[in-house]
């Protein structure tokens, strides 16, 4: 049975991701060195038959060819919910149609019942379905939006540089300050 992954914010080809004028720079030498880095961290965790939400800002700065060699070596099934830099990555071919925002019903092996996710690129105050259960998840932050027991970042920032399960999400939640969605 597939299991279902998030992630977000992998910027593929953008070197300006590295520079010490982010808020956040990532600690590699060159972007080949961080790209090589992402591919071979998705590809441990991901496999063939999986399915991640890729939740915006897969590539910024490149080539269209390049973006495309980047995402033929990843693993799974990718879906993509469209962040502020994915003007490239709506050429490319995904799972299945390119979204703003989507509820996901995830039911991985082992778990009793399916859980709602609302995915979106940016962080929510609040969102459908939030006093039903629904979680939120989201990207665009790059770790600077503390999470809650209700919504986090997803961003490669925050887990190792790498797509995450629910079962990691749901334990980072639990030890999260408590928050609740305002409606």
């Amino acid at each position: 049975m597939p299991r279902t992954l998030l992630c977000a914010d992998t910027h593929f080809g953008h070197r300006g991701i590295l520079s010490p004028r982010m808020p956040r720079p990532r600690p590699f030498e060159t972007i080949e060195a961080h790209d090589e880095a992402l591919v071979a961290a998705w590809n441990k965790v991901v496999r063939p038959d999986d399915i991640v939400w890729h939740l915006g800002d897969f590539a910024y700065k490149c080539t269209f060819e390049y973006a495309a060699s980047i995402q033929a070596r990843l693993n799974g099934r990718i879906y993509l919910c469209r962040g502020n830099h994915d003007e490239l990555a709506e050429r490319l071919t995904w799972a299945g149609p390119i979204v703003d925002v989507q509820r996901v019903f995830v039911q991985d092996p082992g778990m009793l019942k399916p859980q709602a996710l609302w995915c979106s690129h940016y962080a929510h105050v609040t969102w459908p379905h939030a006093w039903h259960g629904d979680l939120h998840v989201y990207g665009h932050s790059h770790g600077s939006i503390p999470a809650t027991r209700t919504s986090l970042d997803v961003g490669v920032d925050c887990w190792d540089w790498r797509p995450v399960t629910l079962g990691r999400i749901l334990e980072r939640m639990a030890v999260s300050p408590v928050a609740s969605p305002v409606t």
